[in-house]
């Protein structure tokens, strides 16, 4: 079938072929008919698969009716709002609205934490029909009354299930205990839970589930293949992988943020051009980094799990677990953004003993074990020995940092001349040998003690302390 056959209007239809498809996806074939029908939707398809094109091209048709050039900011409420559980998808999402409506005159703009709120206020005071914004920066607008989501027609709920695991859901309620009651909703998802069903349940009339692969199903053109090796050696294994394969673009996942910014460091020492992507770093320094990598600035893009969810990375390659997840489920998301949009892709995982349960867990979700490759001969050199949770030692001062000393001949003798006494105010003189010295009603190792202690002011007369309880004070 074509885009034809699904009843798009000529506009749509023009946007697609810029974009490059021929032909509908099967959970666009499933889905866009039914959204243009009004019908609330339960979409579930394995991610990659071009969920955003089947709630965005019949989103778009049915706003189009209500086009207009009219400046006026009351001739474009928002009709349709789109929440995203992560900013980059946020953006993402918004990206692909604008090229599908690229030939109509519908407005759209996207909101999310973590940038200036102030352009944000501009664009949704100029009015937008078709809002993407991720909860928290959505609420903010709702506080400071810059947003008004009380004509919105269609509601759409991307990654519900993330949302979910993030803790939105409070902050969804919220939302859409704002909207119209009388509206269209949508979900979209990678997996749906059984929580997730409930929730669908709540706030979805008579929904139509649309699913077009077993569900948790990783996509089908991926490879997994594993290594098993020991914690410490991991980096040289992956360092070994990146420059023996000549891997010019690869998404390496780890658990923590800390291990991400630690690993990209130790990369970056092997001569591996690499960057990190978490929630720690400003919107500014991820859209950067996502940016660098898929124009190939940077070969290496290290990740949480922040971005095992939405991103749409063209044509990528690879991805390395270099640290398994603890939820098997996101092992699915992890490789899902390679073997995207009818490519192949390998998804290689770096596998330790402590990580055998984890392992035991994705195996078992996927049906099928993960295959073992042999583990190539690695020099593996004390620096490239520390994984990504270790921390790196204080370096030994080598012999080129220490100060420099006059040379001497080897059959010069050595100098016999006296130095000077170096003395303190208790007549203590370092630069004899140590000889302990009597003291009445002291002990030898009491008294090497107190010569140690030291002093309020030079001019002490007498130790002001002494092991087990002190000394009797004496009477002037």
């Amino acid at each position: 079938m074509s885009f034809e056959s699904l009843g798009l209007m000529p506009e749509l239809l023009r946007a697609v072929a810029d974009q490059g498809y021929t032909e509908p996806s099967p959970i666009q074939l499933k889905a866009i008919p039914p959204v243009l029908a009004h019908q609330d939707i339960m979409g579930c398809a394995q991610t990659g698969t071009g969920k955003t094109a089947g709630f965005a091209l019949p989103i778009l048709q049915m706003l189009a009716p209500q086009q207009n050039t009219s400046p006026s900011p009351a001739r474009h409420p928002i009709r349709a709002l789109i929440l995203t559980p992560t900013r980059e998808l946020a953006a993402q999402v918004e990206e692909s609205v604008r090229g599908y409506g690229k030939h109509l005159t519908l407005r759209s703009t996207v909101v999310f934490g973590g940038v200036d709120i102030n352009p944000q206020i501009k664009d949704l005071r100029a009015g937008v029909e078709i809002l993407v914004a991720t909860p928290g920066r959505l609420l903010d607008h709702v506080q400071q009354k810059t947003v008004n989501l009380g004509r919105v027609e269609i509601l759409v709920l991307d990654e519900a299930d993330r949302m979910l695991d993030m803790g939105f859901m409070p902050d969804i309620k919220r939302i859409i205990a704002l909207l119209p009651v009388q509206r269209q909703s949508l979900l979209f998802s990678a997996t749906f839970s059984d929580e997730i069903k409930r929730l669908a349940n709540q706030i979805l009339r008579s929904p139509i589930s649309v699913e077009v692969a077993r569900r948790n199903a990783p996509a089908d053109l991926v490879t997994h293949q594993m290594y098993e090796v020991e914690a410490g050696k991991k980096r040289a294994l992956l360092t070994h992988l990146i420059t023996s394969r000549d891997i010019r673009q690869v998404l390496v996942f780890v658990r923590t943020k800390r291990d991400a910014n630690h690993l990209m460091r130790e990369l970056i020492r092997d001569g591996v051009a690499a960057s990190a992507i978490h929630s720690d770093r400003t919107q500014v320094e991820r859209m950067k980094a996502l940016e660098d990598f898929k124009q190939g600035t940077v070969n290496v893009l290290v990740a949480t799990d922040i971005a095992a969810r939405g991103l749409d990375i063209e044509l990528l390659p690879f991805v390395i677990n270099y640290e398994l997840p603890y939820a098997a489920e996101d092992y699915i998301h992890r490789i899902g953004r390679t073997g995207r949009a009818g490519s192949t892709g390998e998804a290689i995982s770096l596998v330790c003993p402590d990580e055998q349960r984890m392992l035991d867990d994705i195996e078992r979700e996927l049906k099928r074990k993960l295959e073992r490759l042999p583990l190539p001969e690695l020099a593996v050199s004390r620096s490239s020995s520390r994984h990504a949770g270790e921390r790196p030692s204080a370096p030994r001062p080598s012999s080129a940092h220490k100060p420099s000393q006059a040379p001497r001949s080897r059959s010069a003798p050595k100098s016999h001349t006296h130095t000077p006494a170096t003395s303190m105010s208790g007549g203590f003189d370092f630069s004899k040998p140590y000889e302990p010295k009597p003291t009445d009603g002291i002990s030898v190792t009491a008294q090497s003690l107190i010569q140690h202690i030291p002093r309020s002011a030079p001019s002490a007369r007498r130790p002001m302390a002494a092991l087990l309880g002190g000394l009797a004070a004496k009477k002037d």
